[in-house]
């Protein structure tokens, strides 16, 4: 059955988004020197199978987000900072803000809704981010009524601010840099903004790279929406894949997806967690559910068809118990 629900908005009336530079990615890059780590590419699986791992699980925040927050930071006015940030975020992006906004000695907050992991909650309160947990529904209204153009703070759009896709994009330089003759980058998809960073970067030395977005079978809405030709909903289902939970994909940043992606593949849930258990198990890295997703897409994609292969590793904030269960599945 077709899981695309009814009409619903999907944009809030700004125009879409363009690529960033490669000049205003380079920028970006100067700007994370001894804030994020450049990330090593590590080889993954038995030999000869030519897929290699970014992973981005071992930055100060846990993910790659804080190359684009602090990006977005770093470029703020005086009085910018002085009123302090904001935004709205499954956890990984109000963590890289909070962490923008102690190095800018300002506060923070952040909407997430009711249903974030309580170990990235936990977190933010621990900083002393004001972490705000709404229904779904509230929080889906504040984005498409713009509620957050009303904000008293200074606020950052995780899918669509321009600083923010140069950020991201640093990965996406960083890959083609230590390895220009990659065929295909897996890149995981929620919002959107990660993926149109790195294909953007790539593809302005390598057009030939193939781009390939990654969903969970519960939240595929950027793989619907290439399908309808035109940005759509989903019907949301139960997911570990709390940092790409996103049921839709928004008219600002879908042309620059269209342009960016070559295609989206879409995994299981029971495909996530078998990528979470190898990854610890045999490469000692610890992904969240969302952070597996690429490594997913690859172990189920033919060697012939994707070539030599960068699985992005997006983060590693997952709950204990949650880790351990699924190291605790048998293997298929």
């Amino acid at each position: 059955m077709d899981p695309v629900l009814g009409q619903r908005p999907t944009g809030w009336g700004d125009p879409p988004v363009v690529a960033p530079t490669i000049d205003a990615v380079r920028e970006a890059k100067e700007r994370l020197k001894g804030i994020a780590n450049r990330t090593p590419l590590v080889p993954f699986g038995p030999p000869g199978s030519r897929i290699l791992l970014k992973s981005e699980a071992g930055q100060p925040t846990g993910s790659f987000k804080i190359r684009g927050v602090y990006n977005w930071a770093s470029g703020l006015s005086p009085d910018e900072v002085r009123r302090g940030f904001s935004t709205f975020s499954a956890g990984n992006t109000a963590l890289a803000l909070a962490h923008a906004a102690r190095v800018f000695g300002t506060t923070c907050r952040s909407l997430l809704p009711d249903y974030a992991p309580e170990n990235k909650v936990a977190a933010l309160r621990e900083r002393g981010v004001e972490a705000l947990l709404v229904p779904f529904e509230q929080l889906v209204e504040y984005i498409f009524d713009a509620g957050w153009r009303d904000e008293p703070y200074t606020f950052l759009h995780p899918w669509t601010d321009p600083a923010m896709i140069a950020g991201h994009a640093t990965i996406g330089l960083e890959i083609i840099e230590d390895l220009p003759d990659v065929e295909t980058v897996f890149v995981p998809v929620g919002g959107g903004a990660l993926a149109c960073g790195v294909g953007c970067a790539i593809k302005q030395f390598n057009a030939g790279t193939r781009i390939v977005g990654v969903q969970t079978e519960s939240y595929p809405s950027l793989a619907q929406s290439f399908r309808h030709g035109r940005p759509v909903w989903v019907e949301p289902k139960p997911t570990i894949c709390d940092g790409v939970a996103v049921p839709f994909t928004t008219d600002q940043l879908y042309p620059l997806l269209r342009e960016t992606v070559d295609g989206v593949s879409v995994v299981s849930e029971a495909q996530v967690r078998a990528a979470v258990r190898v990854l610890a198990m045999e490469s000692r890295v610890v992904s969240e559910g969302a952070g597996a997703l690429a490594v997913a897409a690859a172990m189920d994609t033919p060697q012939d068809e994707r070539g030599l292969s960068v699985c992005l590793v997006s983060g590693g904030n997952i709950l204990r118990q949650q880790l351990d269960g699924i190291l605790g599945d048998k293997p298929a």
